[in-house]
């Protein structure tokens, strides 16, 4: 009986939302009524905000019965009622929730007045023969249909009790998930809304990863020329000086020379270096489970790292999860003050899904520095998503999710 509760709470709260939405509705059809003479304009931007608030209403009590959220609208917001007001006219999902909340307001006052009687017939099936038993012989009594001997008091009520319990516990559950899903029919972004949105997440998405490309083209290049490459001048520099003073003075071309050599050998550390930054070598040598265990074992905080076995993923997804454990695994060392962590990588329901946890202080933010953004734009790249949780006293807890089909 507890999908016949749920569904008895649906249908007559129903009842109370379908009065709402009548008067909302009226008050919509004042409004434009009145605008005709421009006493209503002023009206209208309220009267439109109550319908999108019962409209809202609706759709969150079609939530909860249906249990899968119902997407919403995307809806244009203006600083001013006017702009409100002609996002609202220009919005297809306005007319649909005023459609669904007048087909509301007709029939969600009968349906909860029925259920409710549903429920008064168990109710008057329990009480029938004991009121029989207790009224005066000659006291009329009428339970559906008049009563007039034992028979009939003991008989007709239980009779009418189960037919009643029969249909709380069948035909009312299915009544109120028909009507949710009409609910859901009418208040979910139409098939051209889903995808000027999409549309919409592309566009600021590639932006992104064009951004996040060109800046980490830029790092590239100030690492080049500030480091590698002012290392091979000094080095010509060195040599130059060595050969020009070999003859007069070969102690100091030694010299010159053995600094030279040291200089190599640092160039070609910070080369090294800018290649891993571009694809890190032990992806290409371990694979992911290698290099995140690697990650984990220069991570000054002891860390519990578990990663299920992966097949090889395409190089863009895996260096995206590389990086995204690298920079988790910085930002707990730099900022976290945590003693422990725990680190899992793991493919599940077609994703490569990295969470990343630690005891530290929390507060983290991605508004608070360049990391938390970087793993945003690095992973929205590649169309997934990242859940932060970070409450102040901790424990952070951060989830990546990489579509693998990306």
């Amino acid at each position: 009986m507890r999908r016949a509760w749920f569904a008895t709470t649906y249908l007559v709260t129903g009842g109370a939302t379908a009065v709402a939405s009548a008067v909302a509705l009226g008050a919509l059809a004042v409004a434009l009524g009145l605008s005709l003479v421009l006493v209503g304009v002023a009206l209208l931007p309220s009267a439109v905000h109550v319908l999108g608030s019962v409209a809202h209403l609706e759709r969150r009590r079609a939530d909860r019965l249906l249990v899968t959220p119902v997407p919403a609208e995307p809806r244009a917001l203006g600083a001013f009622p006017a702009a409100r007001l002609r996002a609202a006219a220009g919005d297809p999902a306005t007319y649909r929730s005023a459609a669904w909340l007048t087909v509301h307001a007709i029939a969600g006052v009968p349906l909860a007045a029925g259920v409710l009687l549903l429920w008064l017939i168990v109710l008057g099936g329990l009480v029938v023969p004991l009121m029989w038993w207790a009224v005066p012989v000659e006291a009329p009594l009428t339970f559906v249909v008049p009563i007039t001997s034992w028979v009939e008091a003991l008989l007709l009520p239980p009779l009418l009790t189960l037919a009643a319990l029969t249909l709380l516990r069948w035909a009312v559950p299915v009544l109120a998930v028909a009507y949710a899903l009409a609910a859901r029919a009418s208040f979910a972004p139409s098939p051209r809304s889903r995808l000027e949105r999409r549309v919409t997440e592309l566009t600021a998405t590639r932006a992104g990863a064009l951004d996040a490309h060109a800046a980490e083209l830029r790092r590239i290049e100030r690492d080049l020329h500030d480091g590698t490459q002012a290392r091979l001048v000094a080095i010509a520099i060195h040599l130059g000086i060595a050969q020009s003073r070999r003859a007069a003075d070969p102690a100091l071309a030694d010299q010159l020379i053995d600094r030279a050599r040291t200089s190599v050998e640092a160039a070609l550390t910070e080369l090294r270096a800018v290649v891993r930054s571009i694809y890190p070598p032990i992806l290409a040598d371990r694979g992911l489970p290698g290099a995140v265990h690697a990650l984990a074992a220069d991570c000054p905080v002891p860390l519990t790292v578990r990663v299920t076995p992966l097949q090889r993923l395409p190089a863009a997804l895996e260096s995206a999860a590389y990086f995204v454990v690298a920079e988790a695994l910085a930002n707990i060392a730099r900022h976290s003050r945590a003693t422990g962590g725990d680190l899992r990588v793991e493919h599940r329901s077609g994703h490569l899904v990295v969470d990343v946890t630690d005891d530290g202080v929390g507060g983290a933010q991605p508004s608070t520095g360049t990391g938390l953004t970087g793993i945003q734009r690095r992973v929205a790249a590649l169309d997934g998503r990242v859940e932060l949780s970070s409450p102040i006293g901790g424990p952070t807890v951060l989830r990546v999710e990489l579509p693998c089909a990306s």
